[in-house]
């Protein structure tokens, strides 16, 4: 049975993971008319790459991971930088290339961004799946798509904190206002639960949302989608155009925008759901 949430959530872990064989399956009985065995071993299994989004970080996809891992998935969680889509890309892009093997990403909110530009044209990922997510356009920024529809209130739940960038000047972080997480992003986590995501949230510079998509893989990748229509940061008619004009496989989910901490058995689900549509 999935849990409703991890409490893994409480552990600050490792979620990189070695990849370990798994047992075939037994062939059938060569008198079992038409019955043909398919071996179904971890080996063959493609390693998901999973992408965290803004006021996160890749311990919200623990309960996800220990899902994957119970099937039998080697997965390697992301530490998105949360700076600037393309230098956010850029990173991903280099952790993707160095995984053997197929590859299905699976991208939360802002990292669905993320991953729709730094995967265009590698072979060996088959798949993407964006939960609660963008599915950006070239020349299109995650702010302008969060804004396309009515319904978000996300925006005036955040701060600005001002920070020194590297090259002089200064940049602008978000964060959302702890007496507001639980009410805008995570509506279906348990408050003592929310109340830690907040606390613990990471903060993404406001030009990685203005900054323009120049990518978008999901044009020649297959791509599934899952609306979370509970969501108060991205609306859910919002993410229903992004699937649409994707042809995305779309799948709906009464969920809060933190569907991977709430609801992580449904998010496990999808992601093999499409993990096993590419080995097909």
């Amino acid at each position: 049975m999935r849990r409703p949430y991890p409490e893994a959530w409480l552990m600050v872990n490792s979620v990189f993971t070695t990849m370990t064989a798994g047992l075939a399956v037994a062939g059938l009985s060569a008198g079992c008319a038409g019955a043909v065995a398919e071996p179904r071993t971890a080996a063959e299994r493609p390693t998901v790459v999973l992408v965290h989004g803004a006021f996160a970080d890749s311990s919200s996809w623990n309960g996800v991971i220990e899902e994957l891992e119970a099937d039998g998935y080697p997965v390697v969680a992301v530490a998105n930088p949360l700076r600037g889509l393309a230098s956010d890309a850029a990173y991903v892009r280099s952790v993707v290339d160095g995984v053997s093997g197929p590859v299905v990403l699976a991208g939360h909110s802002y990292g669905g961004s993320v991953m729709s530009q730094a995967v265009d044209g590698l072979p060996n990922v088959k798949a993407l799946v964006y939960i609660a997510s963008f599915l950006l356009e070239s020349g299109e920024s995650t702010g302008q798509l969060a804004a396309k529809f009515p319904g978000a209130e996300l925006g005036a739940a955040l701060d600005t904190v001002s920070f020194p960038l590297s090259g002089g000047g200064s940049g602008d972080d978000l964060y959302i206002k702890q007496d507001e997480f639980h009410r805008v992003f995570a509506a279906d986590v348990p408050e003592d639960v929310s109340a830690l995501m907040a606390a613990t949230q990471r903060p993404i510079a406001a030009a990685a949302l203005e900054e323009p998509a120049t990518k978008a893989a999901w044009k020649n990748i297959p791509s599934w989608n899952m609306v979370t229509t509970e969501d108060l940061a991205i609306p859910a008619e919002s993410m229903r155009f992004m699937g649409d004009r994707a042809d995305a496989h779309t799948v709906e989910i009464e969920a809060s925008h933190a569907v991977t901490v709430s609801q992580p058995g449904a998010v496990a689900d999808l992601i093999v759901q499409a993990a096993d549509a590419t080995r097909t």
